[in-house]
């Protein structure tokens, strides 16, 4: 299942939302939302600097992902970064393959 990191920075009222619920209650809706299209919560961390939140999360492709991210966004309690998250052996892989390129101007 591919991985996704997703960086995840509170509104105002997220935060104030978080100071209600705590971390654990957060974590628990983390893991329904990843869940409810069919991926899992590998890990959640509450972080210092441009963001609040980081997850990893494991989903079944990246429609999956999207649907997450654009609820997410819809309630306006957050906004949030995702990037594809690729293992050494893709990276590998991606190393073997060699792509046709003509740079402009050539």
């Amino acid at each position: 299942m591919p991985k996704y990191l997703m960086e995840v920075c509170y509104t105002a009222d997220g935060a104030n939302g978080a100071l209600k619920d705590g971390g654990t209650k957060r974590r628990e809706a983390a893991k329904g939302a990843v869940g409810s299209v069919g991926g899992t919560l590998e890990s959640m961390y509450y972080a210092f600097g441009d963001c609040d939140v980081v997850c990893i999360v494991d989903m079944p492709d990246a429609a999956s992902m999207a649907a997450a991210s654009l609820n997410l966004a819809a309630s306006g309690a957050v906004t949030c970064k995702t990037r594809v998250l690729m293992s050494v052996d893709d990276i590998d892989a991606a190393a073997k393959k060699s792509p046709a390129y003509t740079p402009p101007g050539r």
